[in-house]
């Protein structure tokens, strides 16, 4: 059985992809930082447990993979899922608050580099691993439009550290990043295009990549996308 740890899992997209992939045989261990919420979604899933998970703290993560080490020895999946929407989709490169920009990288681009760096030996240790960073559109180079500076800043961070996580990733270990599209949450809103259950569908499918899958790839809805 994969051990997957799911990084925002307490509602949404991370939520929703815990559940697709305990669906397919998973044990999935769902983090982040509201203890009650986690302890309900965890209740909702066959086979699935919680443990409190804060990225945007060392001392949290720190403290987190010695746990997982001590319980479970190894780590299959890593889904980078945590993440905010910074600034609104109107704010514009005058109107940003330098701090409000640190921030957003911090939390949406850094804390996923930090359960990377840990990540990348427990999965060359076990000869195998899917880490998915769930990034979006907004974050892509080549269609990079105004607004919303905070958040597309952070993705594209995000999109650059996936990249170079696949470079120094060992055989049998994929890095991709995912774009789920305007999916109806907390986040995107309820006027948003896509369900919850779409969205979390690509994640998954590249967090279960056979041996011979893509890594160092932008997707969205299985399909490459431009960075």
């Amino acid at each position: 059985m994969r051990i997957a740890v799911i990084t925002g899992a307490s509602k949404g997209i991370g939520l929703e992809t815990a559940r697709q992939l305990s669906d397919l045989g998973h044990h999935v261990i769902l983090t982040g930082r509201n203890k009650a919420a986690l302890v309900e979604a965890a209740g909702s899933i066959d086979d699935a447990e919680w443990h409190a998970l804060d990225v945007s703290d060392q001392v949290s993560v720190a403290k987190f993979f010695d746990w997982l080490k001590a319980k479970h020895g190894r780590l299959d999946v890593l889904v980078n899922n945590a993440g905010r929407l910074y600034g609104g989709h109107g704010s514009t490169v005058l109107q940003t608050d330098p701090a409000v920009l640190t921030e957003a990288i911090e939390n949406n681009a850094v804390g996923a580099f930090r359960t990377l760096q840990r990540t990348l030996p427990m999965m060359a240790r076990g000869g195998f691993g899917r880490i998915v960073n769930v990034s979006s559109g907004m974050g892509a180079l080549t269609d990079m439009g105004a607004g919303a500076v905070p958040y597309r800043a952070s993705k594209a961070t995000l999109n650059a550290l996936t990249l170079l996580a696949a470079h120094e990733a060992t055989a049998n270990v994929k890095v991709n990043a995912v774009c789920p599209g305007w999916v109806r949450t907390d986040m995107g809103g309820q006027s948003a295009s896509r369900d919850v259950e779409t969205g979390a569908r690509g994640i998954v499918w590249a967090a279960t990549l056979p041996e011979d899958g893509p890594t160092g790839g932008f997707f969205r809805d299985c399909k490459a996308i431009a960075w």
